[in-house]
């Protein structure tokens, strides 16, 4: 796991992030015109306290993940659940499961 520095505020803020770079505030708008999902993952008070993220869905959406024999889906699925995605879920089996019942 790497550390990168993340401006919050006009600080530098250092937090374990390894999922590559982040989307910086000023270019959401432009990652969600190119078909990002963006899920807002905040409680509904603090939501209703503060205002809702244009286009962004909320933590309630179902999440359906896929892998390719399920496993990895539902360590994810429940990771997400962890963080709030309450409705995040697996395809049980994964894509192979799908299809073999497409035949």
């Amino acid at each position: 796991m790497r550390l990168r520095a993340r401006r919050v505020k006009g600080s530098a803020q250092q937090y374990p992030h390894d999922m590559g770079d982040g989307v910086a505030p000023e270019e959401l708008a432009a990652v969600q015109a190119g078909g990002a999902l963006v899920v807002d993952i905040r409680p509904v008070e603090q939501r209703r306290r503060d205002g809702e993220l244009p286009g962004a869905d909320d933590a309630e959406r179902r999440v359906v993940l896929v892998c390719n024999e399920g496993y990895g889906s539902s360590l994810a699925a429940h990771t997400l659940q962890q963080l709030g995605l309450v409705n995040a879920t697996d395809l049980c089996g994964g894509y192979q499961a799908w299809l073999a019942v497409r035949g």
